[in-house]
Protein backbone atom coordinates (compact mmCIF):
# COMPACT_ATOMS: atom_id res chain seq x y z
CA UNK A 1 0.00 0.00 0.00
CA UNK A 2 1.50 3.30 -0.98
CA UNK A 3 0.97 5.06 2.69
CA UNK A 4 2.18 8.92 1.33
CA UNK A 5 -1.03 8.62 -1.58
CA UNK A 6 -3.45 7.01 1.37
CA UNK A 7 -2.36 10.29 3.78
CA UNK A 8 -2.75 12.56 0.90
CA UNK A 9 -6.33 10.87 0.46
CA UNK A 10 -7.59 10.76 4.20
CA UNK A 11 -6.30 14.75 4.41
CA UNK A 12 -8.10 15.50 1.18
CA UNK A 13 -11.48 13.88 2.79
CA UNK A 14 -11.07 15.67 6.19
CA UNK A 15 -10.53 19.04 4.29
CA UNK A 16 -13.49 18.55 2.39
CA UNK A 17 -16.06 17.57 5.55
CA UNK A 18 -14.08 20.21 7.71
CA UNK A 19 -15.20 23.01 4.33
CA UNK A 20 -18.88 20.66 4.36
CA UNK A 21 -19.23 21.60 7.74
CA UNK A 22 -18.43 25.30 8.07
CA UNK A 23 -20.66 25.81 5.08
CA UNK A 24 -23.44 23.91 7.27
CA UNK A 25 -22.73 26.06 9.80
CA UNK A 26 -22.75 29.38 7.56
CA UNK A 27 -25.93 28.16 6.18
CA UNK A 28 -27.45 27.32 9.34
CA UNK A 29 -26.31 30.95 10.26
CA UNK A 30 -27.62 32.25 7.17
CA UNK A 31 -31.11 30.64 7.65
CA UNK A 32 -33.75 33.60 8.96
CA UNK A 33 -35.00 32.46 12.19
CA UNK A 34 -38.88 33.09 12.85
CA UNK A 35 -39.47 32.92 16.35
CA UNK A 36 -43.20 32.31 17.72
CA UNK A 37 -44.12 33.66 20.89
CA UNK A 38 -47.22 32.56 22.54
CA UNK A 39 -48.26 32.74 26.20
CA UNK A 40 -50.24 29.67 26.54
CA UNK A 41 -49.90 26.24 28.18
CA UNK A 42 -48.26 23.43 25.21
CA UNK A 43 -51.78 21.53 26.19
CA UNK A 44 -53.91 24.71 24.77
CA UNK A 45 -55.71 23.99 21.27
CA UNK A 46 -54.21 27.69 20.59
CA UNK A 47 -50.60 26.58 20.70
CA UNK A 48 -51.08 23.16 19.23
CA UNK A 49 -52.80 25.21 16.27
CA UNK A 50 -50.13 27.25 15.62
CA UNK A 51 -47.50 24.43 16.07
CA UNK A 52 -49.30 22.49 13.44
CA UNK A 53 -48.59 26.11 11.16
CA UNK A 54 -45.07 25.84 12.08
CA UNK A 55 -44.30 22.92 11.26
CA UNK A 56 -46.45 22.54 7.97
CA UNK A 57 -44.32 25.83 7.18
CA UNK A 58 -40.72 24.65 8.40
CA UNK A 59 -41.66 21.47 5.66
CA UNK A 60 -42.30 23.84 2.97
CA UNK A 61 -39.30 26.11 3.59
CA UNK A 62 -36.33 23.71 4.52
CA UNK A 63 -33.15 25.58 4.30
CA UNK A 64 -34.56 29.09 4.36
CA UNK A 65 -36.23 29.55 7.31
CA UNK A 66 -35.53 28.18 11.14
CA UNK A 67 -38.92 27.66 12.96
CA UNK A 68 -39.65 28.09 16.57
CA UNK A 69 -42.11 28.10 19.01
CA UNK A 70 -41.86 29.21 22.08
CA UNK A 71 -45.38 28.88 24.20
CA UNK A 72 -45.88 29.16 28.00
CA UNK A 73 -44.46 32.89 27.32
CA UNK A 74 -41.06 31.24 26.87
CA UNK A 75 -40.26 34.57 25.04
CA UNK A 76 -42.62 36.58 26.16
CA UNK A 77 -46.28 37.50 27.84
CA UNK A 78 -48.83 38.24 24.96
CA UNK A 79 -48.71 41.89 27.17
CA UNK A 80 -45.50 42.46 26.10
CA UNK A 81 -45.14 41.11 22.73
CA UNK A 82 -46.26 43.80 20.40
CA UNK A 83 -42.87 45.23 21.80
CA UNK A 84 -40.82 42.81 21.15
CA UNK A 85 -41.72 42.22 17.47
CA UNK A 86 -41.60 46.01 17.28
CA UNK A 87 -37.99 45.17 18.45
CA UNK A 88 -36.94 42.44 16.29
CA UNK A 89 -36.87 39.83 19.16
CA UNK A 90 -39.60 38.16 18.29
CA UNK A 91 -40.97 37.56 14.54
CA UNK A 92 -44.58 36.17 15.34
CA UNK A 93 -47.03 36.19 17.92
CA UNK A 94 -51.03 35.00 18.22
CA UNK A 95 -52.05 36.92 21.16
CA UNK A 96 -55.59 37.79 21.93
CA UNK A 97 -57.99 40.43 20.72
CA UNK A 98 -58.01 41.44 24.52
CA UNK A 99 -54.61 42.50 24.36
CA UNK A 100 -54.54 45.01 21.58
CA UNK A 101 -56.93 47.82 22.55
CA UNK A 102 -54.45 49.19 24.50
CA UNK A 103 -52.75 50.03 21.24
CA UNK A 104 -56.22 50.37 19.06
CA UNK A 105 -59.18 51.27 20.99
CA UNK A 106 -61.51 49.59 18.11
CA UNK A 107 -60.41 46.43 18.66
CA UNK A 108 -62.48 46.92 22.63
CA UNK A 109 -65.57 46.59 20.00
CA UNK A 110 -65.43 42.92 19.54
CA UNK A 111 -65.67 42.93 23.71
CA UNK A 112 -68.94 45.30 23.46
CA UNK A 113 -72.32 44.43 25.45
CA UNK A 114 -73.74 43.65 21.96
CA UNK A 115 -72.04 40.47 21.51
CA UNK A 116 -72.48 39.08 25.16
CA UNK A 117 -74.24 35.98 25.07
CA UNK A 118 -74.31 35.72 21.60
CA UNK A 119 -73.70 32.69 19.49
CA UNK A 120 -70.06 32.07 17.22
CA UNK A 121 -72.44 32.46 13.76
CA UNK A 122 -73.44 36.03 14.91
CA UNK A 123 -69.80 36.53 15.82
CA UNK A 124 -68.22 35.28 12.32
CA UNK A 125 -70.90 37.00 10.91
CA UNK A 126 -69.19 40.07 11.44
CA UNK A 127 -65.44 39.43 12.19
CA UNK A 128 -65.03 37.83 8.44
CA UNK A 129 -67.00 40.72 7.06
CA UNK A 130 -66.30 44.89 7.05
CA UNK A 131 -65.87 44.89 10.74
CA UNK A 132 -63.33 42.28 11.15
CA UNK A 133 -61.54 43.96 7.66
CA UNK A 134 -61.57 47.40 9.30
CA UNK A 135 -60.04 46.11 12.53
CA UNK A 136 -57.19 44.12 10.63
CA UNK A 137 -56.07 47.71 9.24
CA UNK A 138 -56.15 49.44 12.33
CA UNK A 139 -54.00 46.77 14.43
CA UNK A 140 -51.74 46.95 11.60
CA UNK A 141 -51.57 50.71 11.60
CA UNK A 142 -51.25 50.84 15.67
CA UNK A 143 -49.14 48.52 16.61
CA UNK A 144 -46.65 48.60 13.44
CA UNK A 145 -46.88 44.72 12.61
CA UNK A 146 -48.01 43.30 9.84
CA UNK A 147 -51.81 41.23 10.01
CA UNK A 148 -51.18 37.82 8.07
CA UNK A 149 -54.16 36.89 7.96
CA UNK A 150 -57.84 35.64 8.98
CA UNK A 151 -57.70 35.35 12.91
CA UNK A 152 -58.24 32.37 14.77
CA UNK A 153 -60.80 31.37 17.46
CA UNK A 154 -60.43 30.22 21.54
CA UNK A 155 -63.94 30.23 21.98
CA UNK A 156 -66.95 31.34 24.37
CA UNK A 157 -65.87 32.93 27.39
CA UNK A 158 -67.04 32.87 30.36
CA UNK A 159 -67.19 32.69 34.52
CA UNK A 160 -65.55 29.97 36.47
CA UNK A 161 -65.57 30.10 40.52
CA UNK A 162 -64.03 28.25 43.43
CA UNK A 163 -66.21 28.48 46.60
CA UNK A 164 -69.76 29.03 45.25
CA UNK A 165 -71.55 28.75 41.96
CA UNK A 166 -72.79 31.91 39.93
CA UNK A 167 -76.60 30.60 39.16
CA UNK A 168 -77.78 34.11 38.09
CA UNK A 169 -75.54 37.05 37.08
CA UNK A 170 -76.91 38.55 40.83
CA UNK A 171 -74.14 36.64 41.96
CA UNK A 172 -71.59 38.05 40.30
CA UNK A 173 -71.55 41.10 42.23
CA UNK A 174 -68.50 41.53 44.83
CA UNK A 175 -66.88 38.73 43.11
CA UNK A 176 -62.16 39.22 42.76
CA UNK A 177 -62.37 37.59 39.11
CA UNK A 178 -59.13 37.42 37.18
CA UNK A 179 -59.47 39.14 33.68
CA UNK A 180 -56.50 38.33 30.72
CA UNK A 181 -56.71 41.79 30.00
CA UNK A 182 -58.45 44.51 27.85
CA UNK A 183 -60.14 47.64 29.23
CA UNK A 184 -63.49 46.30 28.05
CA UNK A 185 -62.78 43.54 29.89
CA UNK A 186 -62.64 45.44 32.73
CA UNK A 187 -65.45 47.46 32.42
CA UNK A 188 -67.52 45.20 31.58
CA UNK A 189 -66.74 43.15 34.54
CA UNK A 190 -66.81 46.39 36.45
CA UNK A 191 -70.37 46.68 35.07
CA UNK A 192 -71.55 43.07 36.02
CA UNK A 193 -70.69 44.42 39.60
CA UNK A 194 -67.45 42.56 39.93
CA UNK A 195 -63.83 43.23 41.39
CA UNK A 196 -61.74 42.91 37.78
CA UNK A 197 -58.31 41.81 38.17
CA UNK A 198 -55.54 41.85 35.44
CA UNK A 199 -53.08 38.55 36.34
CA UNK A 200 -50.87 36.82 34.37
CA UNK A 201 -51.79 33.30 33.23
CA UNK A 202 -48.75 31.72 34.59
CA UNK A 203 -49.22 33.67 37.82
CA UNK A 204 -52.72 32.87 38.01
CA UNK A 205 -52.92 29.04 39.41
CA UNK A 206 -50.92 30.65 42.19
CA UNK A 207 -53.71 33.30 43.38
CA UNK A 208 -56.40 30.61 43.00
CA UNK A 209 -54.46 27.93 45.28
CA UNK A 210 -53.88 30.82 47.95
CA UNK A 211 -57.25 31.80 47.44
CA UNK A 212 -56.68 35.71 46.22
CA UNK A 213 -59.35 35.31 43.83
CA UNK A 214 -62.79 34.07 43.82
CA UNK A 215 -62.36 32.94 39.99
CA UNK A 216 -61.52 33.51 36.17
CA UNK A 217 -63.38 35.30 33.12
CA UNK A 218 -61.48 32.39 30.47
CA UNK A 219 -62.59 29.63 28.38
CA UNK A 220 -63.46 25.66 29.14
CA UNK A 221 -59.96 24.91 27.30
CA UNK A 222 -58.00 27.28 29.13
CA UNK A 223 -59.24 25.77 32.22
CA UNK A 224 -58.46 22.19 31.31
CA UNK A 225 -55.89 23.18 29.30
CA UNK A 226 -54.12 23.90 32.58
CA UNK A 227 -56.26 21.41 35.33
CA UNK A 228 -57.05 24.28 37.27
CA UNK A 229 -59.44 22.12 38.97
CA UNK A 230 -56.23 21.66 40.99
CA UNK A 231 -56.06 24.43 42.18
CA UNK A 232 -59.87 24.83 42.90
CA UNK A 233 -61.95 26.16 39.90
CA UNK A 234 -65.52 24.13 40.90
CA UNK A 235 -68.22 26.01 39.25
CA UNK A 236 -68.73 27.35 35.53
CA UNK A 237 -71.21 29.81 34.24
CA UNK A 238 -71.69 29.54 30.96
CA UNK A 239 -72.81 33.34 29.83
CA UNK A 240 -70.45 33.76 26.52
CA UNK A 241 -69.36 36.86 27.90
CA UNK A 242 -67.60 37.50 24.57
CA UNK A 243 -66.02 35.00 21.72
CA UNK A 244 -62.00 34.85 22.28
CA UNK A 245 -59.82 35.25 19.09
CA UNK A 246 -56.00 35.39 18.13
CA UNK A 247 -54.37 37.66 15.94
CA UNK A 248 -51.75 36.49 14.02
CA UNK A 249 -48.92 39.12 13.93
CA UNK A 250 -45.64 39.23 11.90
CA UNK A 251 -43.12 41.89 12.85
CA UNK A 252 -42.65 44.37 10.20
CA UNK A 253 -39.08 44.13 10.36
CA UNK A 254 -38.34 40.88 9.62
CA UNK A 255 -41.56 41.11 6.54
CA UNK A 256 -39.54 43.80 4.79
CA UNK A 257 -36.20 41.37 5.16
CA UNK A 258 -37.45 38.83 3.90
CA UNK A 259 -38.43 37.96 0.18
CA UNK A 260 -41.71 38.06 -1.48
CA UNK A 261 -42.09 34.11 -2.56
CA UNK A 262 -41.45 33.45 1.24
CA UNK A 263 -43.90 36.22 2.58
CA UNK A 264 -46.51 34.23 0.20
CA UNK A 265 -45.25 31.06 1.73
CA UNK A 266 -46.37 32.16 5.14
CA UNK A 267 -49.30 33.43 4.56
CA UNK A 268 -49.98 30.78 3.20
CA UNK A 269 -49.23 28.37 5.08
CA UNK A 270 -51.50 30.13 7.60
CA UNK A 271 -54.47 30.58 5.72
CA UNK A 272 -54.88 26.98 4.90
CA UNK A 273 -54.84 26.44 8.61
CA UNK A 274 -57.67 28.99 9.85
CA UNK A 275 -60.62 26.77 8.90
CA UNK A 276 -59.08 23.61 10.82
CA UNK A 277 -58.37 25.94 13.51
CA UNK A 278 -61.49 27.44 14.20
CA UNK A 279 -62.74 23.87 13.85
CA UNK A 280 -60.69 22.03 16.58
CA UNK A 281 -60.76 25.05 18.81
CA UNK A 282 -64.69 24.40 19.17
CA UNK A 283 -64.10 20.78 19.61
CA UNK A 284 -61.57 21.51 22.27
CA UNK A 285 -64.02 23.66 24.00
CA UNK A 286 -66.27 21.01 24.47
CA UNK A 287 -63.82 18.56 24.99
CA UNK A 288 -62.89 20.52 27.89
CA UNK A 289 -66.00 21.09 29.04
CA UNK A 290 -66.49 17.08 29.33
CA UNK A 291 -63.29 17.08 31.17
CA UNK A 292 -64.10 19.69 33.56
CA UNK A 293 -67.30 17.68 34.32
CA UNK A 294 -64.99 14.82 34.80
CA UNK A 295 -63.58 16.65 37.30
CA UNK A 296 -66.06 17.94 39.50
CA UNK A 297 -66.97 21.07 38.11
CA UNK A 298 -70.47 22.19 38.07
CA UNK A 299 -72.04 23.83 34.69
CA UNK A 300 -74.61 26.79 35.29
CA UNK A 301 -76.24 27.43 31.99
CA UNK A 302 -78.32 30.31 31.95
CA UNK A 303 -81.08 30.87 29.71
CA UNK A 304 -81.40 32.88 26.47
CA UNK A 305 -84.08 35.09 28.02
CA UNK A 306 -81.27 35.58 30.98
CA UNK A 307 -78.71 36.62 28.72
CA UNK A 308 -80.84 38.69 27.15
CA UNK A 309 -81.81 40.52 29.86
CA UNK A 310 -78.15 41.01 31.14
CA UNK A 311 -77.40 41.85 27.57
CA UNK A 312 -80.19 44.58 27.78
CA UNK A 313 -78.39 45.82 31.24
CA UNK A 314 -75.42 45.71 29.45
CA UNK A 315 -76.40 47.87 26.60
CA UNK A 316 -77.35 50.55 29.08
CA UNK A 317 -73.85 51.76 29.57
CA UNK A 318 -72.33 50.31 26.49
CA UNK A 319 -72.10 53.89 25.03
CA UNK A 320 -70.38 55.25 28.38
CA UNK A 321 -67.77 52.23 27.76
CA UNK A 322 -67.57 52.91 23.95
CA UNK A 323 -66.56 56.80 25.07
CA UNK A 324 -64.32 55.53 28.11
CA UNK A 325 -62.27 53.19 25.74
CA UNK A 326 -62.27 56.22 22.75
CA UNK A 327 -63.89 54.34 20.32
CA UNK A 328 -64.30 56.21 17.27
CA UNK A 329 -68.05 56.77 14.94
CA UNK A 330 -66.56 54.82 12.21
CA UNK A 331 -66.54 51.76 13.51
CA UNK A 332 -69.56 52.39 15.52
CA UNK A 333 -71.55 52.66 12.33
CA UNK A 334 -70.54 49.10 11.75
CA UNK A 335 -71.66 47.14 14.44
CA UNK A 336 -74.60 45.29 14.89
CA UNK A 337 -77.43 46.94 16.27
CA UNK A 338 -78.46 46.06 19.48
Amino acid sequence: MNTQWTMSRFHRFVAVAMVCGFATVANAAAQPVFRISLENARDHVQVRVVQEFADALAARTVGRLRVEVYPEAGLFRDRDVVRALSDGKAEMAVPGTWQLDRFEPSVGVLLLPVFYGRPPSYLYEHIDGELGAELGRRIAASTGAVVLGRWIDLGPIHLFTVAAPIRTHADIVGLKLRYAGGVMNELRLAALGAVPLGIAWPDFPEHLRRRAVDGVLTSYESIASAALWEAGIRYAFEDSQYFGRYVPLISAGFWRRIPEDLRQIIATTWEEQVVLAREQAADAQERAKQTLRLHGVTVVVPTAAELDAARSRLLAVQPELIERLGIDAEIISILPSP
